[in-house]
């Protein structure tokens, strides 16, 4: 905490000597994204930019849950060919389909689910078949 202002010095002289003193102790040296150019610089001022910085870094999902299921299935079906064994394979699709029974029996809201339960004989049929790195 700094020291109080001394009343015969405005508030803004007060300010800058505070500033021009920690720039000579080195506060400012070495602070992240010195020397990079700023974010978002140039776009069109949007008033919920915040919000839209707050989602992409938290991650938040904004789809309905049975287009969220949609999107989850297919990115775990996308790397289901990396899984070692196929017991991993078999828990994988057990998951999902525990999953999918979930969403479909509960999910009022939003667009009606399309997804069925996944055939596990089928999907570990495509991993066998699917090359591996190794």
């Amino acid at each position: 905490m700094t020291e109080r202002k001394p009343l015969a010095t405005s508030f803004e002289s007060w300010v800058e000597a505070q500033i021009r003193s920690a720039q000579r102790e080195g506060a400012f040296d070495h602070l992240p994204g010195a020397g990079k150019p700023l974010p978002d610089l140039g776009e069109e001022h949007d008033p919920l930019w915040w919000i839209k910085q707050f989602v992409r870094r938290e991650q938040i999902s904004m789809l309905p849950p049975s287009l969220e299921l949609l999107r989850k299935v297919e990115r775990e079906l996308a790397t289901i060919a990396s899984l070692p064994d196929e017991a991993a394979v078999r828990r994988k699709v057990c998951d999902l389909n525990a999953e999918i029974a979930k969403v479909n029996a509960t999910v009022l809201e939003g667009p009606p689910t399309r997804l069925g339960q996944l055939d596990a004989d089928q999907i570990v049929a495509r991993w066998s078949r699917a090359p591996r790195p190794g």
